[in-house]
């Protein structure tokens, strides 16, 4: 049984924050992170003190993390970021909003005093003397204490108070995992009630020392406890009187939810899986419906997260193709407008949307890519709609005139056009580049829309049916928000922004067939249509090729993707080389791309992917295709060995123990994640005890009927009734939850966290 924790994160907007350029506005982003150490940064908005980012994340993280903190900053292209503010969130406070934390809260002032972290090793002991008993403190070692110098490194010690009596470590030069070995012993007196402080501090010879932590020790728990041994997590420094500036550094607007969840043994989840599966496999020839029973009772707020677990569980045994032809049938059966076809948020439509993302995300960035980036890189003015043209000044030299709003219209029409045609012919030359599994499963939907809807009045709808999820579900979406879709690495400005509106309005008629309804719409869209019809058929040929896979083909090609590992991350990478030693060496960085598999890193000096990762997901990465490694190492040492030691904790065995403990630590939640069968099993177990009411409620009504009785058909055979064999199987699960450990979260492998205040 495992505890697994996870974080949905969404930055919304702030407002009113304070100036901190001269121009009287600010640039601000955002930085999250997780127990100090920063996991995601979102997009510069520019020039505004009320930035809206709308970014949304999902994390997965340790159960023993304690705080996720949001900092605003304010981006300089000079100078150092400024810090704007920020707003802690500890575990316990998320803890206690089960359904998420969500609204407004002021944004704090940051104190170099609390922005601590890090752990210090301490042996602790009382032991019995000739007049009274003594305190014994030995001061081992630290481990990622915040960096304080320019150098990235600090040079700490530690100062050990009791009852007045201060006494004080060496200095460790240039090191945030120090050593020191250093023992203190203090006198105490009988029935002595005071505590034992262990501060951490930066040495610096010309400013003052800055404050690395501290540690306070029950004098009266160590007594009883002793003696102790163990890794102390250091805290921050709450004693000083706090600023009453709340407001004046504006507001942030967020939404944070916590979830924990048990995971117990995959033989436990075997029953749900099994039952789900046969369901599936039967289709619609099957007894109980368990599929459309769900949809059924699955309220519109959770049905994309349902459709997300649903979808991976059967992605997982290798049904996703059945699950979707079995949400098609559903949904065909209940449908009599051709209009109003998968337009609904139904568990179809976002099953599908979510398979679009897992299977298709890699396909996606090779199509739109080179076209997104196109557009990033030309940055040009382009309006279609009259009423929001802006005229500007062109010329050379000193010979201006003003452009006329039929130049701006014209120009902005030969650009959108040849943006569409570049993206329609990528598209036709793609069939083979497209994943067999995602092939199959619109040659499956094509088919189901032309028996439910046959006749030639009805002859685009089999297309329309497709570009419903292949254009205005998948692509469109990309188009107008390329970083949420990982085609960029910062969102758009104002003026790309519309320029990629423009191009998924035009990419959505196409996938509307180019009808009448379409056009009515945005009459100004009028220039466009020469290509939109064009693009049409394009788009018809292409469907018409990307669905006539047969079943032989599909296995072929699934063969041979299954033989090359699936990439996990792609991209540039700096690797940094230093010449020479002494004040007089020089630095220089080579430009490599990395490729990323479950099985490998490997690079090259030409790029295979114009995708740009950023640090943290390329850690995250790392740290994913590392979770079933079974030679990974309990700790390492996160410096490099130089001379005769290491840079990290000045340790002079090359193959000594490592200075820092490896841990799981925090990954982002990522579309092509590897499947976690038993967490996605757990989820719908989870759903499905949230409306066990409602199943029993629809058995009853089952159970009245005149065919739906749940008779065995002979004695001792168990009931063939799908629903009953689901609510025996909840309530086993249930049952194992009960009969397992208390799942409090894993505490890490230190006995004196009890001896904290």
């Amino acid at each position: 049984m495992a505890k697994r924790s996870s974080l949905y994160i969404r930055i919304v907007e702030g407002k009113n924050l304070p100036a901190k350029d001269i121009t009287g506005s600010s640039d601000p982003y955002c930085i999250v992170k997780v127990d100090n150490e920063p996991i995601l940064r979102t997009a510069t908005v520019w020039k505004t003190l009320c930035p809206f980012w709308g970014e949304e994340y999902q994390v997965h993280l340790p159960p023993t993390f304690h705080a996720v903190a949001f900092y605003v900053m304010d981006e300089d292209a000079l100078s150092r970021d400024d810090v704007i503010g920020k707003v802690c969130l500890t575990r316990d406070t998320l803890a206690s909003y089960p359904k998420g934390f969500s609204g407004w809260t002021h944004l704090t002032e940051v104190d170099p005093d609390e922005e601590v972290q890090g752990e210090i090793h301490l042996r602790l002991e009382v032991r019995p003397g000739a007049r009274a008993c003594r305190l014994r403190c030995s001061v081992l070692e630290a481990r990622d204490l915040a960096p304080k110098d320019r150098n990235g490194a600090s040079d700490p010690f530690v100062r050990v108070r009791y009852k007045g009596r201060t006494q004080e470590t060496s200095i460790v030069k240039k090191s945030c995992y120090p050593r020191w070995n250093e023992t203190f012993e203090f006198e105490l007196e009988e029935g002595a009630t005071e505590v034992l402080c262990v501060e951490t501090w930066d040495w610096d010879l010309v400013s003052r020392n800055d404050f690395l932590g501290k540690v306070v020790i029950d004098i009266q728990r160590l007594q009883v406890a002793q003696p102790e041994e163990g890794w102390f997590r250091l805290q921050p420094d709450q004693t000083k009187s706090r600023r009453h500036d709340e407001g004046n550094l504006g507001s942030l607007q967020l939404e944070v939810r916590l979830r924990d969840e048990m995971v117990l043994p995959s033989s436990c989840y075997q029953p749900l899986v099994q039952l789900l599966c046969h369901e599936v496999k039967l289709g619609m020839q099957g007894p109980g419906q368990l599929i459309s029973l769900i949809e059924e009772t699955t309220s519109t707020e959770c049905r994309q997260d349902v459709a997300t677990n649903l979808l991976k569980l059967f992605l997982g045994q290798g049904l996703a193709k059945d699950f979707l032809d079995l949400l098609f049938q559903l949904e065909l059966s209940r449908t009599s407008e051709t209009n109003t076809l998968f337009r609904s948020n139904s568990l179809a439509s976002k099953s599908m949307e979510s398979f679009l993302k897992v299977a298709g995300m890699q396909y996606l960035h090779g199509v739109l890519g080179p076209i997104i980036n196109k557009v990033f890189e030309e940055k040009k003015y382009v309006e279609l709609d009259p009423s929001k043209v802006e005229v500007k000044d062109v010329g050379c030299s000193g010979l201006h005139r003003p452009q006329t709003e039929a130049e701006v219209l014209e120009q902005s029409a030969q650009t959108l056009r040849a943006h569409l045609g570049a993206l329609l012919s990528a598209l036709s030359r793609s069939v083979r580049a497209c994943p067999a599994v995602v092939r199959a499963t619109f040659r499956q939907l094509f088919r189901r829309v032309r028996e439910r809807f046959p006749g030639a009045q009805h002859e685009n709808v089999p297309f329309i049916a497709v570009t419903s999820f292949l254009c205005l579900r998948f692509f469109s979406p990309a188009i107008m928000s390329p970083k949420l879709f990982h085609l960029r690495e910062r969102h758009a400005d104002a003026r790309t922004s519309r320029t990629l509106l423009l191009l998924a309005k035009a990419v959505q008629n196409v996938g509307n067939m180019d009808t009448p309804a379409s056009r009515a719409k945005e009459a100004w869209m009028e220039p466009l249509q020469p290509t939109v019809r064009q693009g049409v058929a394009q788009l018809k040929d292409f469907i018409t090729k990307l669905v006539d896979i047969e079943e032989k083909d599909e296995l072929d090609l699934q063969r041979t993707l299954s033989l090359q590992a699936p990439p996990v991350k792609e991209g540039p990478l700096f690797i940094h080389r230093t010449k020479g030693k002494g004040p007089l060496m020089s630095s220089s960085f080579k430009k490599l791309y990395f490729f990323l598999t479950t099985e490998a890193l490997s690079f090259a000096k030409t790029p295979s992917s114009k995708c740009v990762n950023e640090l943290n997901q390329w850690l995250s990465a790392l740290r994913k295709v590392s979770i079933n490694n079974t030679g990974l190492l309990g700790s390492y040492h996160p410096g490099i060995f130089r001379g005769d030691k290491w840079s990290c904790c000045h340790q002079k065995e090359k193959t000594g123990q490592g200075c820092d403990k490896t841990r799981s630590r925090v990954t982002l939640q990522e579309w092509n994640d590897p499947l976690d069968h038993d967490l996605e099993a757990q989820l719908i177990y989870r759903h499905l005890l949230g409306v066990e009411a409602m199943l029993w409620e629809r058995h009853r009504e089952l159970s009245r009927g005149a065919e739906a009785g749940t008779v065995p058909a002979s004695p001792g055979e168990a009931p063939k009734d799908s629903l009953a064999q689901l609510l025996r199987v909840l309530q086993d699960l249930r049952e194992a939850h009960s009969s397992s450990p208390a799942g409090s979260p894993p505490s890490e492998p230190n006995c004196l966290l009890e001896l904290q205040t």
